[in-house]
């Protein structure tokens, strides 16, 4: 198994995961989330592959002030393996190195198995509301 960027070769691939890990939205188009990542300067897409299979995806962002991560998603096969810890620990290096001190990223409320693999991780309640306006 081996983590790196991702590339527009593999949009097909990280999609159908995200999909299987339930993680897209009709109203979020994955395909448009994912190009953005790619074409940022300070954002990308990390994958971990086996062989070529990819199994594991996080998408990673630093707006000048903190981290962001979105998209953790690891396929079925590979869950309770460490690979999630993994991905998170390749997207806290990808962090570091482009300057980001802090880390954050959002979790709906109601995914417990979630709320708990974070915790565990050592990720703390922020004890702050996110609030979204949509631009489009």
């Amino acid at each position: 198994m081996h983590i790196r960027d991702l590339t527009s070769v593999n949009i097909g691939a990280a999609i159908s995961l995200w999909r299987r890990s339930g993680l897209t939205r009709p109203w979020n188009p994955p395909e448009i989330d994912l190009q953005r990542a790619l074409d940022g300067l300070t954002s990308t897409v990390l994958g971990a592959f086996n062989n070529d299979r990819l199994i594991g995806t996080v998408m990673v962002g630093y707006d000048g002030h903190r981290g962001w991560v979105y998209y953790l998603a690891v396929d079925e096969s590979q869950r309770g393996t460490g690979l999630g810890r993994q991905l998170m620990s390749a997207a806290e290096n990808w962090l570091r190195k482009h300057g980001a001190v802090k880390i954050q990223l959002m979790i709906r409320s109601t995914n417990e198995a979630v709320l708990g693999f974070y915790e565990h991780l050592g990720y703390e309640d922020a004890d702050v509301q996110v609030r979204s306006k949509r631009l489009t």
